[in-house]
């Protein structure tokens, strides 16, 4: 089965090197989709794949890299197609 979900990340996410480190495990889980940094301090992404791998993933998303301090981790459902692979997308203004 398949997931694919928007998760919206607030706390210390940006400047900790968040992007990066979303992408790096978000490609060893092999899921598709994007991360980018938001103007009011959160980090967006949209994770698709294997169920269990999205899963992992938000497990993940919940600690974040060592320099990171996640505090909120907001999951929605997504029905929007995700292109193939995982990048890193320019900052939402």
């Amino acid at each position: 089965m398949r997931s694919c979900v928007r998760v919206l990340m607030s706390g210390r996410v940006q400047g900790v090197g968040f992007r990066y480190w979303t992408e790096g495990e978000a490609r060893q889980r092999g899921l598709n989709g994007w991360v980018r940094n938001c103007v009011d301090g959160s980090v967006e992404a949209v994770f698709e794949g294997p169920a269990a791998a999205v899963d992992d993933m938000l497990r993940a998303c919940h600690a974040g890299p060592r320099l990171a301090k996640v505090e909120t981790v907001e999951v929605h459902e997504q029905d929007e197609p995700v292109e193939t692979g995982f990048h890193i997308k320019q900052t939402r203004w």
